[in-house]
């Protein structure tokens, strides 16, 4: 099973990401778009592993409070295109207590640093400049409230990800 732990997104990030994939199609960027259903960040990609339940396990020995998300600019790595995340430095502290967990339950997980983004189209290829896409980045803003683990399996038309259980954050004073 090859699993990720999850921020999933509401309807209103939703359509602003889409708006804005919608609005690089028209300017030419082609590859492939990741389709909405897909939208997400990830806080510890583990990969392959046997079970669910060690790391839903693990997730649930991690307390949170409601996240803020707020989308923040637009950037690449190679021919990936993703929209950013605004810094949070409670969700950072999130992820690094988390992924303390996974490691102290022999569960591994890739290892880079936690860099927040939403993926929006792999392998791109740009019929414009990078600094026309860079333009008019997607705005909208939430709170998180679940963090889920996800599977990720190859369908006829890409990847399919879906939840396997998720943990709800609770309201605590620090």
């Amino acid at each position: 099973m090859r699993l990720f732990i999850a921020i999933l997104f509401e309807e209103p990030i939703i359509k602003s990401l889409t708006k804005l994939q919608d609005r690089w199609y028209d300017m030419g960027v082609r590859g492939r778009f990741v389709s909405e259903q897909n939208f997400h960040i990830t806080l510890a990609f583990i990969g392959e592993y046997g079970s669910a339940e060690p790391v839903l396990e693990a997730m649930e020995a991690v307390p949170f409070a409601p996240l803020s998300i707020k989308l923040d600019g637009i950037g690449n790595f190679g021919d990936i295109l993703w929209a950013g995340i605004e810094r949070n430095e409670e969700l950072s502290k999130y992820v690094g207590r988390l992924r303390k967990t996974l490691a102290a339950n022999n569960i591994p997980y890739d290892k880079r640093k936690f860099s927040p983004h939403i993926t929006l189209v792999r392998k791109g290829v740009l019929n414009c400049g990078m600094e026309e896409i860079l333009q008019n980045p997607p705005h909208g803003a939430m709170i998180a409230k679940s963090i889920d683990l996800m599977s990720s399996t190859r369908g006829k038309n890409g990847m399919i990800y879906t939840s396997l259980g998720c943990v709800e954050a609770k309201d605590f004073k620090k």
